[in-house]
């Protein structure tokens, strides 16, 4: 069976993320299996470049996992002759220099989220990518979730009806790191590193809404920094100038509104760390990371509200559960299959940088609206 092996440059597995999903439980996790099959029978095996701004820590996870290539030196990896793609997983406000490196080389581009700090930069991305002939991809991991999987199942098999809307809650409480160490890195709280969960959250729930429901049309948001002041991974106290929650409504194509909280500041009370309710008039549904639970409308109880007595209703045992029917892989991993097979075989690859931009846009329109408290009506974007 022919192989084929692909370069690829990641910037940012020092991180959390970076390490952990993309390198870890994707890159390695492919070449592990033996790479990824096309059509006529190649496989695609990775082969993993580090860089980064610390050498140490590059040395390190090389080491932890028997690689020999990495470096400091962005300029010098992107001109390896075997290098053919380009990954970033660096924070927001370092990515538009490293993505255009890359481009300006001749390399693919597969990068985490937000594309950019502005419509104009993500933009100007788009524009080069394009200009360049390259194929440009964006992490969007939340559609290859199993419990989001399992809601566009439903969809797709016409079990809402008309949906009418769908509300959304996201988050948890991320430590102060005074007299407990935070569990996010300091940078998302400062807005000179390209902080804030409006930036980082709304470029997902713009794809999750349109590539499931409908496009956004408008928005509605009310960021907040609810805690100004936390303890870095140094121990020295810093201003978190960065917005910590964001509150929107975002309404969709067909009159569908969508209500999405997000926020580092609330403590968890539901199954899982991210639930969307979907309503429609024939049924109802609630998917989370792995598990989606639905109700149709032939088995919807008929609660009457009465304050003088307690409520009888068993609610959530009135739910069944959507089936795996299927084997779910690691999310980030299926999308990384999906983009060697686009860059290799051609194949097509749906989450490029013209979806980033519209991520970008619905952020910076949020921030937007919770400035000056309006609604905030989205016009279309040329990428």
């Amino acid at each position: 069976m022919p192989v084929r092996t692909v370069g690829i440059a990641m910037n940012g597995v020092t991180g959390r993320m970076g390490y952990r999903q993309h390198l870890v439980r994707s890159i390695l996790a492919i070449r592990d299996q033996g790479g990824v099959e096309l059509p006529d029978g190649t496989r695609v095996v990775p082969e993993p470049i580090l860089v980064g701004r610390n050498e140490t820590k590059l040395r390190d996870i090389a080491a932890r996992h028997g690689l020999d290539r990495y470096g400091t030196d962005l300029a010098a990896v992107l001109a390896e002759p075997d290098v053919e793609v380009y990954f970033d997983a660096q924070v927001t406000s370092a990515r538009e220099k490293g993505i255009l490196a890359a481009i300006a080389a001749g390399k693919h581009v597969y990068t985490e989220k937000p594309l950019a700090e502005s419509v104009e930069g993500a933009r100007a991305l788009a524009r080069a990518a394009r200009a360049a002939g390259i194929v440009d991809g964006v992490v969007m991991d939340k559609l290859f979730l199993p419990g989001l999987r399992k809601l566009r199942r439903l969809i797709d098999g016409g079990f809402f009806g008309r949906i009418l809307s769908i509300r959304g809650e996201f988050g948890y409480w991320v430590f102060e790191g005074d007299w407990q160490s935070a569990q996010r890195p300091s940078w998302n709280y400062r807005a000179a590193d390209g902080g804030g969960i409006a930036l980082d959250m709304f470029a997902h729930w713009n794809y999750v809404l349109e590539d499931l429901f409908a496009p956004v049309r408008a928005v509605t948001a009310r960021v907040a920094t609810h805690i100004p002041e936390r303890v870095d991974e140094s121990g020295r106290s810093y201003v978190a100038d960065a917005d910590d929650a964001a509150y929107g409504i975002f309404e969709l194509d067909g009159g569908i509104v969508a209500q999405i909280n997000s926020s580092w500041c609330v403590r968890v009370n539901r199954d899982e760390l991210v639930e969307f309710q979907v309503d429609g008039t024939h049924g109802s549904a609630v998917a989370g990371l792995r598990r989606c639970r639905f109700q149709h409308r032939a088995g919807t109880p008929k609660p009457v509200w009465n304050p003088d007595l307690a409520t009888p209703e068993p609610f959530r045992e009135q739910w069944q559960e959507v089936p795996d029917n299927e084997e779910f892989d690691n999310g980030f991993k299926v999308q990384w299959e999906q983009y060697l097979r686009a860059v290799v075989a051609g194949e097509p690859f749906r989450y490029d940088f013209a979806a980033a931009v519209r991520g970008v846009q619905l952020a910076e329109l949020g921030y937007t609206s919770s400035r000056e408290g309006r609604r905030v009506e989205i016009p279309a974007v040329d990428a």
